[in-house]
């Protein structure tokens, strides 16, 4: 009996350290799984906007075209939202993209601000549709970067929290940027028959 004794307490102790090895494993793999979850997300979530992105700077060139028709001497404008549209097109990173977005959003308010003097434009078919589909892509972009956000901010959670951080540093989980923009920029750009207003 106490030879069989000396041989089981190392048999149990193996079998201990095995379950432990077996516990971390699967701990590593769920972790692993959840940045890989979160970071998928994240990346739909952008390309959702950039889809919803490229739709505004599509209705951009017509919106400006169609002002024009009615307010040609706004040249200077015009050519500060065909420079926003520009930059917007030509920036990389969220940081980078917000602040663009902003410049179009602050020359989209002046431009509709502008359509105001001209009841005739106002009343304009083409202009209604086109500031209707714009609202409508200021909606959807005002969506995505919200549902972005929330999926950037799990996994910017997730990188720096402990333990979950060192599978994080293994295998090169970055932090991502925040897809923010300015208060004042909040909203879909919007005007109505009477006044250009913002969206709370």
């Amino acid at each position: 009996m106490p030879v069989r004794l000396r041989y089981a307490n190392p048999v149990l102790g193996l079998w201990i350290v095995l379950g432990v090895v077996i516990l971390v494993v699967l701990w590593a793999v769920i972790a692993f799984n959840r940045l890989v979850t979160y970071r998928n997300r994240a990346e739909e979530g952008w390309s959702e906007i950039d889809v919803q992105l490229r739709r505004r700077y599509d209705l951009i060139p017509n919106l400006v075209e169609t002002v024009k028709g009615y307010a040609a001497h706004e040249r200077e404008l015009f050519e500060e939202v065909a420079r926003a549209r520009s930059a917007a097109i030509g920036a990389t990173g969220a940081a980078e993209q917000a602040s663009a977005e902003n410049a179009i959003t602050s020359g989209l308010r002046k431009l509709l601000a502008v359509a105001e003097n001209y009841p005739d434009l106002k009343a304009s078919a083409n202009f209604l549709a086109l500031q209707e589909e714009l609202t409508g892509t200021e909606s959807k972009i005002a969506y995505a970067r919200q549902y972005y956000n929330e999926q950037v901010r799990l996994l910017n959670t997730r990188i720096q929290s402990f333990p979950s951080s060192v599978i994080a540093t293994l295998f090169h989980f970055e932090r991502r940027e925040f897809f923010d923009i300015e208060d004042s920029a909040r909203g879909p750009v919007r005007v109505d028959l009477g006044s250009t207003t913002t969206e709370p």
